[in-house]
């Protein structure tokens, strides 16, 4: 055995005890790594949260960058993180740098500069040493590990959501854990099951009171109060209205406000607000997402107000005009998103959509393929995309049984997801329309009888809910079950 290889034999077992990015179960495969990449480099060049929080992103954009096979560069920032986190705490940065400290020990081992990896080795000792506990308990650690799983993937929420919990049992009054833990909370809620007391909701109240200048939580709070209930609509206005005085700049305030707006039916002055946050942050696949959203929603305003638009008894140019241009301009930023965010299945699914609605068969149908193709190789969404594959058949092919297939598949797999609910609502009237042609029609009360065994299943559920959406979904139900006998 070569001096060298003895060297690494040696350091391998110290390095995988530390705690960091390395050491974290975060994997490649697992993230999209320019997208990531590109926002975060995005929040460090526009200078978002405090010094602490910079030198956190740094240390995140190392290991991206190593993961990139881009040694040099991850060696960079990582000396960055420990640069910031000196100057900001002198003396006391010990804790704030066991994660830094950790990463530039596996950088150095990995560009083979082995006397520098086992002198961050020894650094680290010596802060061991001084600890009253585990490093893997020590609450800086934890919040930076929450950050990160944050960041990197929706893949890693749930983890989040664990570390955060144990950081804020540890550190309870650290505005910065508590406001991790409200956010990995409210990605780990689906809007369409909150309640007025839900963990989110809770824990976004508590992150605000901490840190009345966290006006991304306040903005998420207000947005979780409009999907939660009706009865909240002047709390989550005022919350929307504070939070875009405070930080009218700020990027995340004004995409999540913009979102608001739409929701509210303001769809004007969310893209007002969309298109400035664009400015400052012009690759973002999720702001050109929300834009397209915008315009989506106006293209349906628009066909609802005419509703009998381009028939021979009411031809009506001017409005199919506005029409045919707002699902351009939705599919434009849809093309956008797509392009700038690799493996956007949400975005990718609309887009097919839009394009089967433009009557571009052959590219919406190839559009799918490649969206369900990545959907399955990474299990991600699939549901989701089995949705929107149904209503592209319902109403651009006008194939009724493959729709029928797919609104199936997506409620089976998921059916207290917003895709599932809608997939069961379009089952319901498929069936019902059925029935009132023909009562003994069998596929029609096999839908019937499939959404019935569900509904059962989640009753406990809906009757705690005050969600209206989720009210609606119950009525539904109610009304769709009355007079039906479903054998089983």
């Amino acid at each position: 055995m070569s001096e060298m290889s003895s060297i690494q034999v040696s350091l391998q077992p110290k390095l995988d005890q530390l705690e960091c990015h390395f050491t974290w179960d975060i994997k490649k495969v697992d993230l999209v790594l320019t997208d990531v990449l590109n926002r975060l480099e995005e929040q460090v060049k526009m200078g978002l949260g405090q010094e602490l929080g910079v030198a956190r992103t740094h240390c995140s954009l190392g290991y991206l960058e190593f993961l990139l096979e881009h040694k040099e560069r991850a060696l960079t920032h990582l000396l960055k993180s420990e640069t910031l986190i000196k100057e900001n705490l002198g003396e006391n940065c010990d804790k704030t740098l066991i994660v830094t400290y950790g990463n530039l020990a596996w950088i150095n081992y990995h560009m083979k500069n082995f006397s520098e990896c086992e002198s961050y080795l020894i650094k680290l000792q010596k802060i061991n040493e001084t600890l009253p506990t585990q490093p893997s308990s020590v609450p800086e650690v934890l919040g930076e590990k929450g950050w990160a799983y944050l960041k990197f993937s929706h893949k890693y929420y749930g983890r989040a959501v664990e570390v955060f919990q144990k950081a804020v049992e540890l550190d309870p009054e650290n505005s910065e854990w508590n406001a991790g833990y409200a956010k990995a909370l409210y990605r780990m809620e689906p809007g369409a099951s909150c309640t007025v007391d839900s963990p989110a909701i809770k824990q976004l109240r508590l992150a605000i009171d901490d840190n009345p200048d966290d006006n991304a939580s306040r903005s998420l709070l207000g947005l979780k109060l409009l999907f939660c209930s009706k009865k909240l609509m002047d709390e989550s206005e005022k919350l929307m209205e504070i939070a875009l005085k405070g930080s009218p700049e700020d990027p995340h305030v004004i995409r999540y406000v913009g979102k608001y707006f739409r929701n509210q039916g303001s769809v004007d002055r969310s893209i007002a607000l969309l298109m400035k946050a664009l400015g400052r942050s012009p690759d973002s696949g999720f702001i050109h997402h929300q834009l397209a959203m915008c315009y989506k929603k106006k293209k349906i305003d628009l066909q609802k107000k005419n509703p009998d638009r381009g028939s021979q008894r009411n031809p009506d140019r001017g409005s199919q005009t506005e029409v045919n241009n707002a699902r351009n301009e939705c599919i434009y930023y849809l093309e956008k998103a797509t392009s700038l965010k690799a493996n956007f299945i949400f975005a990718m699914s609309e887009l097919a959509l839009q394009y089967g609605e433009r009557g571009e068969l052959s590219k919406a149908d190839n559009l799918f393929h490649r969206t369900f193709k990545t959907a399955r190789e990474k299990n991600d969404s699939v549901h989701v995309v089995h949705c929107f594959f149904a209503e592209f058949q319902q109403y651009s092919k006008r194939c009724e049984k493959l729709a029928i297939r797919h609104y199936k598949d997506c409620f089976e797999m998921n059916p207290h997801s917003s895709e599932g609910k809608r997939s069961a609502k379009k089952l319901m009237i498929i069936a019902q329309r059925r029935i009132k042609v023909e009562p003994d029609d069998w596929e029609a009360n096999e839908i019937l009888g499939l959404i019935y065994q569900h509904s059962e299943a989640t009753k406990s559920y809906l009757a705690t809910s005050d969600n209206e959406e989720d009210d609606e979904y119950h009525n539904n139900l109610s009304e769709c079950f009355k007079g039906c006998t479903i054998d089983g």
